[in-house]
């Protein structure tokens, strides 16, 4: 499933391609939209934004469209005349001065007044967004060491949404890693140092995967990954995709290991527990 910076590039598209023009033609694949649908043409597309995994496409008469790709959505997006060629089963198509968003294959689409997005079940159980929110590794420190949070594992914690919204897979493995903090610690086992370092690794290595199209990974350790002829799906990485191989920071080998289930990669060296 695409993280929070993978959503957050696809949305920063969209705005590009369809954003502050007004609507000349919408299709929705599912009745209860489809109704709605010929009430958005001429509708400005006001912005195009993120929470978490979910994309919120607002309109200027103060509605949302929501929308989450889960494991099987896409957004593509064309000229009028030039639909894509796939077999994905089309979704939304939002037309606009001849170009065209479309969203293939999702089936969690939705439209909301903007007042009433806090009763969304989904989006009403998700923690600050960390690219489309302004969020400071001060709030993540809050967050970390509220009651709700702070005694369970940071294997488990990271991935709850209710946290901060958007962190995925790779990104947990990543964060703990450039932290040097094993997955098993909680947040209440850490000193002041190490929470201060793990809630700025989460702010920083999410914005770093969103500006720099899903690389983690550290400068000079990526020239070296380079050099020794590792392909781009380990070198953008810091520690994920990397079992097996040596650490960047001390040479150990890096292990893969089961949280729940979903993989997690670590140093046993540096990440000790």
């Amino acid at each position: 499933m695409p993280e929070g910076p993978e959503i957050r590039r696809a949305a920063d598209k969209i705005e590009k391609q369809i954003g502050g023009k007004h609507l000349d033609d919408v299709w929705f694949a599912f009745p209860e939209l489809a109704v709605q649908a010929d009430s958005l043409i001429g509708q400005r597309v006001q912005a195009v934004d993120t929470w978490g995994k979910a994309m919120l496409i607002r309109f200027a008469d103060h509605r949302v469209l929501y929308s989450h790709n889960q494991l099987y959505g896409v957004w593509k997006l064309h000229s009028e005349s030039r639909p894509p060629s796939t077999k994905r089963s089309l979704r939304v198509r939002l037309v606009a001065e001849g170009k065209v968003a479309s969203l293939y294959s999702a089936s969690d689409i939705s439209l909301w007044h903007e007042s009433e997005l806090s009763h969304h079940p989904f989006l009403s159980r998700l923690g600050p967004d960390l690219l489309s929110q302004n969020v400071s590794a001060d709030d993540v420190k809050q967050r970390l060491t509220d009651p709700a949070f702070m005694r369970r594992s940071l294997g488990a914690l990271l991935l709850d949404q209710g946290l901060v919204a958007g962190l995925g897979n790779y990104l947990r493995s990543e964060i703990l890693f450039l932290s040097n903090v094993h997955p098993k610690k909680r947040p209440c086992d850490l000193t002041e140092n190490q929470l201060d370092l793990l809630a700025t690794m989460i702010v920083e290595t999410t914005r770093q995967a969103y500006l720099e199209a899903g690389v983690t990974n550290r400068e000079g350790w990526i020239k070296q990954a380079i050099a020794s002829g590792e392909p781009r799906r380990q070198w953008r990485f810091s520690v994920f995709e990397r079992a097996g191989l040596s650490c960047h920071r001390c040479g150990s080998v890096i292990e893969r290991i089961m949280v729940g289930s979903r993989r997690l990669y670590l140093c046993p060296t540096c990440q000790y527990l």
